[in-house]
């Protein structure tokens, strides 16, 4: 029982490590959550996504993803280009912002809609995410033998806890957050996380 819980607390503290970095879905998941906008379906996508993966990454699919290195290549080019857009749409808002900014009511179906498939599309079409969940929580799952499957649950538990703090946590914030200023800045740091990233992608790839 010890081993087991070792290894369950080990998957919690990697996962945790490697979803708590700024970054374009955490970016997008903690304004939703201030917004109070669509935040259990995006909470929902999001830690269902990363379980999904981290299952794949401990059943071995990374190492044979790797052998098709035009894969992540694809998807580099793919989702770099896609930070990059929603980069430009972050700096906008903050040269030109709007009231609808500072709403924080339940947002509408069209809304709703748009948020899933935006946190779809920030999900899937980051490498980083394949890196991190696939591949470098795979090969360390790995070195835990018959433990792997625990090692990957703490893990999936990890990203589980942190998505839903940061979503329904946010609104914590919200009054804190009622001026556009601090939307500015809000949009400030989002756009530079989404642009660098998505530059950083696409020059790698």
């Amino acid at each position: 029982m010890f081993s087991e819980m070792t290894a369950l607390a080990a998957g919690f503290g990697t996962g945790l490590s490697l979803i708590v970095a700024i970054g374009a879905q955490n970016a997008f998941v903690l304004r939703q959550g201030l917004h109070r906008d669509a935040v259990l379906p995006v909470v929902a996508i999001c830690a269902l996504s990363d379980a999904v993966l981290i299952a794949l990454g401990v059943a071995g699919v990374g190492a044979v993803v790797v052998a098709w290195p035009g894969a992540l290549r694809a998807v580099a080019l793919v989702g770099g280009g896609f930070l990059l857009v929603y980069g430009a749409l972050a700096a906008r808002r903050v040269l030109r912002p709007g009231d609808d900014a500072l709403r924080t009511e339940s947002g509408s179906a069209g809304s709703v809609r748009r948020a899933v498939l935006t946190c779809l599309a920030l999900t899937w079409l980051n490498p980083h995410v394949y890196l991190d969940t696939v591949f470098l929580l795979g090969s360390i799952a790995s070195d835990r033998g018959p433990l792997r499957w625990t090692f990957g649950l703490g893990a999936v538990f990890a990203s589980l806890c942190w998505f839903a703090a940061l979503g329904f946590g946010a609104r914590l914030l919200s009054r804190f957050l009622a001026r556009p200023s601090a939307w500015r800045v809000l949009d400030g740091l989002v756009a530079v996380t989404m642009l660098a990233l998505g530059g950083m992608l696409i020059a790698g790839a």
